[in-house]
């Protein structure tokens, strides 16, 4: 198992956001979460990526423990996360963004990533604060890219973007996948992210409240009520 998770629980405060769930990534694989906002998902991913504190009783990646890793060291070991709101360099330039991709291991292949993403390639000088929304999601995803990670760990790459847009980042995502890259999908788009992976986990207020195959989840009643706006 690339990703092993159990018991984890995420604290602010006196609140507690996630509820001591447990959850699994194998080699491969592209697994969604979905929830409503405010459900804990995005807690969880970055408490997997060690950005917030979090307590579990097991949390392996490719093996080892990384329950006290540091926030930089994850990437050189392969995992790698684009976070909510794209968190690109806005004074950096298309290129320099790419590059800094690259630190954590030493390389990158930045011609494969304009071969994937042409528009970048077309932009290249241009200051990445005056990109479309779609375009800033490309290079997040981009230099998420250049570290070659095993584990790619996506938070609403979707959020804020136009239909047409949507539905070109899911191709790419799709693509990266095929690609053999393991991803770890948080999305709010429940129909195309259930139609894209192959696992997924339902989270309601900080707890796991359905978990299995991408296609039974698709399927379920009680999901296509509740976030696929079918009535009962």
């Amino acid at each position: 198992m690339l990703l092993e998770v159990k018991g984890l629980q995420v604290h602010y405060g006196g609140i507690r956001a996630v509820k001591g769930i447990d959850l699994e990534v194998a080699e491969g694989e592209l697994v969604c979460m979905i929830g409503a906002n405010g459900a804990g998902k995005t807690s969880t991913l970055k408490a997997i990526c060690r950005v917030i504190a979090s307590a579990s009783s097991t949390m392996n990646y490719s093996g080892k423990d990384i329950r006290s890793a540091a926030v930089h060291d994850l990437p050189r070991s392969g995992l790698v996360m684009v976070p909510e709101g794209r968190g690109i360099f806005p004074q950096l330039t298309v290129q320099e963004n790419l590059a800094m991709g690259a630190y954590a291991r030493g390389r990158g292949d930045m011609a494969s990533q304009y071969e994937r993403f042409p528009r970048l390639k077309e932009r290249r000088h241009q200051v990445a604060g005056t990109l479309s929304g779609g375009e800033q999601q490309m290079l997040a995803l981009g230099r998420a890219l250049m570290s070659e990670p095993k584990l790619l760990v996506l938070d609403e790459p979707s959020m804020g973007l136009a239909p047409m847009m949507v539905a070109k980042i899911f191709e790419i995502v799709a693509d990266i996948a095929r690609q053999g890259v393991t991803i770890l999908l948080v999305e709010q788009n429940a129909l195309l992210t259930l139609e894209l992976a192959s696992r997924g986990y339902v989270m309601e207020s900080g707890e796991i409240t359905l978990a299995g195959d991408a296609k039974s989840l698709l399927a379920n009643p009680r999901v296509r009520e509740a976030y696929l706006g079918e009535g009962a």
